[in-house]
C-alpha cells in the first residue's frame, strides 16, 4: 500500500493512494471470508473513494478519536495539520456490538462488492451535539448537515487506516471521472502550471463563464470546472443533467483554457469549513488556485429567514488559512448584466444608478415550472436546451396529492372522488394508494409500531415518486401520522415532480361519530392499542399545502377544493 510518505505525485505535493497491490488484494479477498461486512451507504461510499484515490490526502483512512476531536474543535488533525472536516465512518448500534479495536472489517458496496478493508484502530460514541456546533456552527437541524448528523448518522463512529482494493465504479461520464494523479498528470502535460478550480453543484450560465474566465485571466493561468457529482444539497439539479450543461457550456470557452473533471463527492453544506476543505480537495487535484464565492458551500437559511452564515465567512476563513493551504484564494465577485454594455460586470464595477439584470435560482426554476422563456442573456440556448429536456413545465410533469389525517377524517373518499377527477379530465395515470390497500398489497406484514408506520409510509413514498417520476399522478391516503417521514416523503418526491400535502382537519369527535366500525370505541377500552389519535399521537402538519375540514363540506366539495389548488398552481390548466 502506498502512504503519504511514499508518493511524491507531478504538480503537486505529496498525495496518499491507499489501493493496495494485486497480491495484496487478493490475500484480502481471501482473509475476508471470516471480516464482518459492512454495507456503506451513499455518503461512505463518496467518502470512501477520496480516500482511496487520495483527495483527501493526507488522511490515510477514517479518523481516530484524537484526529476527529482536533478536527471538530480546531480545525486540525492532532498532529497540528489543516483538515476542516471530520470524515469519519458512522455505524449501528448493532453493528458497533459486534467489533473490537484490532478488527478488520469488510466494507462493501450496495451490491455487496468489497471496496476496501478498515483496520479498526478506535471506537467510540461521539457528542454530536458538540460536532454540530464545532463544524457547523449550529445544532439546528434545518441545516441539512446537522440533520445528517443528528437524524441518519449511527450513534458509534469506527476509525483506521483503510486497505482499498478497487475504487467504485461509475457508469456515467467516465472519461470526466479523474483521479488527483489524472488531472496532475493532465495538468503536466498540457504545460499548465497555474490552474485555478471553480466549485458548483449548480448548472452554470453566461455568469459563471464570465467569472471563470475572468479568474483564469487574473492568475494568468487555466481553469478546472470540477462540480460535485456526489451528493448536495436536497433539491439540486440532479448531476446527470448538470453535467451535459456543463458540456454544453465548454463549447463557448476559447479552446485550451478549460477542462471539465468530476468530483464523487458528499457535500456537508459547511459554509466557511466547507470552503477550506475544497481548497485542499482542489490542491490535492493539483490546482495552484482556488475561487471562493458569495456564501460558499452555505445551505442558505432557515424557516426563519436567518442565514447559517455571513455572505463573506467562508473568504475570511480562507485568509486566516492562507498560509497553511499551499492554495491561493480568488475571491468570486457576483456578477450582473449590464443591458447598455450587452455584457456582464462585477456588481462592484457598477456605475451607481446604472440598470442591471440578474436571474436568481428560485426565478429560474419558476421560469421551468412554467415553461417560460430562459433570455439569452442569462444562459446560452444550448444549455438552456438541457435544463428543459429534464424540467418539464409543471402542466406535464407528474405530481403526488399526499393525504393526512385521522382515522374516519374523509381522507379515503375525498381521495377516491379527486382519482376520478383527475381520471376524467385526462393526460396523465393516475394511482390511488390508499392506506387499507398498501397495508394489504405491500405492508402485509407490518404492526402498527412507530417504526412499522414509519416503514409504511416510507414503502407508500417510494411507490408514488416512482409513479410521479414517471409521469403520473399518485393520489395517496395514509393516516401518515407522523411529521419525520412526511417530510422525507416530501423530499424524495420534490427531486422528481410535484407534491402537495393535503391535512384533512376533520376534528377528532366528528371522526368519531362516523366511526361504523366502532374502532375509536375499542381504542377508548384499551382493546386495540397504539390507535392514532387516542392512545397514539397524531403531529398535525404546518407545512400543509391545503387545510380542509370535512365536517360540513362533502367529499366532492373537498376535491374540488384540490383540484382548484392544483390548477393554481399550475399542475392542470383551466378547462
Amino acid at each position: 500500500m502506498t502512504t503519504a510518505t511514499d508518493m511524491i505525485a507531478p504538480h503537486g505535493g505529496v498525495l496518499v493512494d491507499l489501493i493496495v497491490d494485486p497480491d495484496r488484494a487478493e490475500s484480502l479477498k481471501q482473509a475476508s471470508r471470516d471480516f464482518p461486512s459492512w454495507d456503506l451507504t451513499e455518503r461512505q461510499i463518496c467518502d470512501l473513494e477520496l480516500l482511496m484515490n487520495g483527495a483527501f490526502s493526507p488522511l490515510t483512512g477514517f479518523l481516530r478519536r484524537d484526529d476527529y476531536e482536533s478536527v471538530c474543535a480546531r480545525m486540525r488533525l492532532a498532529d497540528g495539520t489543516l483538515w476542516p472536516m471530520p470524515i469519519t465512518l458512522d455505524v449501528s448500534d448493532e453493528f458497533a456490538q459486534s467489533i473490537s479495536e484490532g478488527d478488520q472489517v469488510a466494507l462493501r458496496d450496495a451490491e455487496g462488492v468489497m471496496l476496501a478493508v478498515l483496520t479498526v484502530e478506535d471506537k467510540w460514541q461521539p457528542d454530536k451535539m458538540a460536532e454540530a456546533q464545532g463544524v457547523f456552527g449550529t445544532t439546528n437541524t434545518e441545516h441539512p448537515g446537522v440533520d445528517y448528523l443528528m437524524n441518519q448518522a449511527g450513534n458509534t463512529y469506527l476509525g483506521g487506516r483503510i486497505e482499498g482494493l478497487s475504487l467504485p465504479v461509475h457508469y456515467d461520464f467516465k472519461g470526466l471521472r479523474l483521479t488527483p494523479m489524472e488531472t496532475r498528470e493532465l495538468f503536466q502535460a498540457a504545460g499548465w502550471s497555474r490552474v485555478v478550480a471553480f466549485q458548483t453543484r449548480n448548472p452554470m450560465h453566461r455568469a459563471h463563464q464570465e467569472l471563470t474566465l475572468r479568474a483564469a485571466e487574473e492568475v494568468a493561468g487555466h481553469l478546472l470546472i470540477q462540480p460535485v457529482v456526489g451528493m448536495t444539497k436536497p433539491g439540486d439539479v440532479d448531476h446527470f443533467t448538470r453535467v451535459r450543461c456543463y458540456q454544453a457550456l465548454l463549447d463557448n470557452y476559447p479552446a485550451g483554457v478549460g477542462q471539465l473533471a468530476l468530483l464523487n463527492l458528499a457535500m456537508r453544506m459547511g459554509g466557511p469549513r466547507e470552503a477550506v476543505w475544497h481548497a485542499i480537495i482542489r490542491k490535492n487535484h493539483g490546482c495552484t488556485h482556488f475561487i471562493v464565492g458569495r456564501d460558499h458551500a452555505g445551505p442558505g437559511s432557515d424557516s426563519q429567514g436567518n442565514p447559517f452564515y455571513g455572505p463573506y465567512d467562508a473568504q475570511e476563513l480562507m485568509r486566516e488559512c492562507a498560509d497553511d493551504l499551499g492554495v491561493e484564494m480568488v475571491p468570486f465577485r457576483l456578477m450582473v448584466y449590464v443591458p447598455d454594455k450587452h455584457a456582464y460586470m462585477p456588481v462592484d464595477e457598477v456605475p451607481e444608478g446604472t440598470e442591471t439584470k440578474s436571474i436568481s435560482g428560485t426565478e429560474l426554476r419558476e421560469r421551468l415550472l412554467n415553461g417560460d422563456d430562459l433570455p439569452d442573456w442569462f444562459t446560452f440556448p444550448t444549455v438552456a436546451s438541457e435544463l428543459r429536456r429534464s424540467h418539464r413545465p409543471r402542466a406535464t410533469q407528474g405530481f403526488t396529492v399526499f393525504f393526512t389525517g385521522l382515522s374516519g377524517s374523509g381522507k379515503s373518499t375525498v381521495a377516491n372522488v379527486l382519482r376520478v377527477k383527475l381520471l376524467e379530465r385526462g393526460g396523465r395515470s393516475v394511482t390511488l394508494l390508499d392506506g387499507d390497500l398498501v397495508r394489504r398489497n405491500l405492508s402485509s406484514e407490518l404492526g402498527f409500531s412507530k417504526e412499522h408506520r414509519n416503514l409504511n409510509i416510507q414503502r407508500i413514498g417510494f411507490v408514488a415518486s416512482e409513479i410521479t417520476k414517471g409521469g403520473g399522478v399518485a393520489v395517496c391516503a395514509p393516516i401518515a401520522p407522523y411529521d419525520s417521514v412526511r417530510q422525507e416523503n416530501r423530499r424524495l418526491i420534490n427531486e422528481v415532480g410535484g407534491y402537495i400535502l393535503v391535512h384533512i382537519a376533520t376534528p377528532l369527535e366528528v371522526c368519531e361519530q362516523r366511526d361504523r366500525k366502532g374502532l375509536y370505541a375499542k381504542a377508548r377500552a384499551g382493546i386495540i392499542k397504539e390507535f392514532t389519535g387516542i392512545s397514539d399521537p397524531y403531529e398535525e402538519p404546518e407545512d400543509a399545502d391545503l387545510r380542509i375540514d370535512t365536517a360540513d363540506i362533502t367529499p366532492e366539495e373537498a376535491a374540488d377544493q384540490i383540484m382548484a389548488h392544483l390548477v393554481a398552481e399550475g399542475y392542470l390548466t383551466e378547462n
